[in-house]
């Protein structure tokens, strides 16, 4: 495992990660507390220290499972969570100093934690970037020693640049994959500026890039990947990164040929984003171990030379780039 800054929190964390939302197994299917202990114990195992939750993942399950792992064992473990998408409707009324105040006591209460590492907003309308209000907050549950660092969780590069013009944001989580590229534009450069950590999240986009799907594979009807393709739930691009399924799929055709010996392009596609060095960590989820095993997999792979990456980008431009790179 190697490791990286993640930004001024000053944390050295691995650079491969573990993202939670389906730790307690594939979607549809309930949550399995067993199996959630195992994934995250092999995630540790093998050498992550940075583990990313939310308190709305299978309603607070997934945050007492990452609590009840990190309790149990010695290692120093990041524990960085969510709040914010609770609030229903999810607007921007609903975003109060109190609400979200009671929402990070509840975290701190279901993992058994006396402080959260890391709080994020978890993707909050815009208009909540516009309020100082919201972020003040978080100074004071410092203060009481109930958070140590403060981060947002974005859909839009818009909102990543104007969450990090207050001084109290120390990360930025956003979809980053070789099929969304627009972030490593203005808003990375922007966050070295600040030295604002970059979490990764999607980078796989939804299983897409792993190369194990094509046009007959299904999905379970309570698997987003099944019911929000265009949206209908939540936002679109927290689906296949927000491009058309087949269109991706004759991009990821053209990503195999490119790589013909590899029978799993995961990762691949996770060495694509850690070239680049504003990247703190990225946060893969799994829902059983041999997709911890995959991610890891990347030290295993050799590194991608400058004519592969950039070749990598063409198919990223034939396919992907007039479609969604204004999006978001």
């Amino acid at each position: 495992m190697n490791y990286r800054k993640l930004g001024k929190t000053n944390f050295n964390i691995s650079e491969i990660s573990l993202g939670t939302w389906q730790v307690g197994g594939k979607w549809g299917s309930g949550f399995n507390d067993k199996n959630a202990d195992e994934l995250i114990n092999t995630a540790i195992d093998n050498g992550v220290n940075f583990i990313d939750t939310a308190d709305v993942y299978e309603n607070g399950l997934s945050e007492t499972a990452v609590g009840r792992v990190v309790r149990s064992r010695s290692e120093r473990i990041y524990v960085a969570t969510k709040c914010g998408r609770q609030i229903n409707p999810h607007v921007n009324d609903g975003y109060q100093p109190k609400v979200l105040q009671k929402f990070v006591e509840d975290s701190l209460k279901r993992m058994k934690l006396e402080t959260l590492d890391l709080i994020q907003l978890h993707c909050p309308p815009t208009e909540v970037f516009y309020r100082p209000e919201i972020f003040e907050l978080f100074d004071r549950l410092k203060e009481q020693g109930k958070i140590l660092n403060l981060g947002v969780s974005v859909e839009k590069v818009e909102e990543a640049l104007k969450a990090i013009e207050y001084s109290n944001v120390t990360t930025v989580q956003i979809i980053f994959n070789l099929f969304r590229q627009r972030p490593s534009q203005l808003f990375f450069s922007e966050a070295k500026k600040k030295d604002i950590g970059i979490i990764a999240r999607v980078p796989l986009a939804s299983g897409l890039l792993t190369g194990k799907f094509d046009s007959k594979t299904t999905f379970d009807p309570q698997d987003h990947r099944n019911f929000n393709r265009n949206g209908d739930a939540f936002d679109k691009g927290e689906t296949f990164s927000g491009i058309d399924y087949d269109l991706g799929l004759r991009a990821v055709e053209e990503l195999k040929a490119l790589f013909p010996e590899a029978t799993n392009l995961a990762p691949i596609a996770l060495q694509w984003i850690l070239s680049f060095n504003e990247i703190s960590c990225i946060i893969p989820g799994a829902s059983k171990e041999s997709h911890i095993l995959s991610n890891l997999s990347v030290y295993d792979q050799p590194k991608l030379t400058e004519e592969k990456i950039a070749a990598m980008n063409d198919i990223y431009d034939k396919y992907i780039k007039t479609s969604v790179h204004h999006l978001w």
